[in-house]
């Protein structure tokens, strides 16, 4: 099954549009936590088992493991993934960007090493940065389109021919780019207008959607400018507000995540029409 047909079963399968972020940050890890070798395993397992039939997706941040020196600890946290929940897409977010044989080797991490479904990229290079993933045909391509930071709009709302780079990137990525139909996008949940225009621009190519949650998107707004007509379409993502929810009385960490992960998945789902 091809990355793309996984997410549409996800969808499906979980009622759920949720992508469950994973960036794990030992200073907001439990006190029981925080002096465990297998620390960020044991916590990202955690978070995996209370939030898998709420998640469509799963989404490890590549930085937060290497800054640690924990790529071991990624490897086994994706083998867990494909090993316990093989209906539930992973995600490796590195967006990387490079040309010709390096940009092959990082394929070949995202891919062989880490056995992602899909791995974020970097347009900004050009089709030759982006080409040496499409040769894992089966496994999706999702490229940085309208960022969620505000300093995006730094470059993306540059002119190119009378449109916003951003639409520029959305009409490439979703045409001749997309030749094994693989492709989908990120535009970010803080701003829904543009979200909305990619929409059109794009059909149904599915989005990845950060910005809900801590970075404080609009979960109605968002759903509203960027489902399709059958009320998919999307992951939207949500990383610290779920990873770190604070628990109430009689909750650890791991049902603190689930209990808010709940929330945002039936959030997202009073407006998918």
């Amino acid at each position: 099954m091809n990355f793309i047909d996984k997410l549409s079963a996800a969808w499906t399968r979980n009622d759920s549009l949720l992508c469950v972020g994973l960036d794990p940050d030992l200073a907001r890890f439990p006190a029981h936590l925080k002096d465990q070798p297998d620390a960020i395993v044991r916590f990202c397992k955690a978070i995996i088992d209370a939030t898998a039939d709420l998640a469509c997706a799963f989404k490890p941040q590549i930085a937060y493991f290497a800054a640690l020196g924990a790529e071991d600890q990624l490897e086994e946290i994706c083998s867990y993934l494909r090993d316990t929940y093989p209906h539930i897409p992973l995600i490796l977010d590195a967006k990387r960007g490079d040309i010709g044989a390096t940009a092959h080797q990082y394929a070949r991490e995202a891919f062989d090493r880490y056995g992602a479904d899909a791995v974020t990229v970097n347009p900004y290079m050009g089709f030759d940065s982006v080409e040496p993933y499409m040769a894992w045909k089966d496994r999706g391509v999702i490229v940085l389109c309208r960022t969620s930071n505000a300093g995006g709009s730094d470059l993306q709302f540059l002119d190119v021919g009378g449109l916003p780079l951003y639409q520029h990137v959305a009409k490439l990525v979703a045409g001749k780019w997309n030749r094994n139909g693989q492709c989908a996008l990120v535009v970010g949940a803080t701003f829904p207008e543009e979200l909305a225009q990619v929409r059109k621009i794009i059909g149904d190519m599915p989005l990845l959607v950060p910005g809900v949650g801590a970075q404080g998107g609009d979960v109605e707004a968002t759903v509203r400018a960027g489902r399709t007509a059958g009320g998919t379409g999307m992951m939207i993502n949500s990383s610290r507000a779920i990873l770190y929810a604070v628990p109430q009385e009689g909750e650890d960490f791991a049902a603190a995540a689930r209990r808010v992960a709940r929330e945002t998945r039936d959030e997202i789902n009073r407006y998918r029409g």
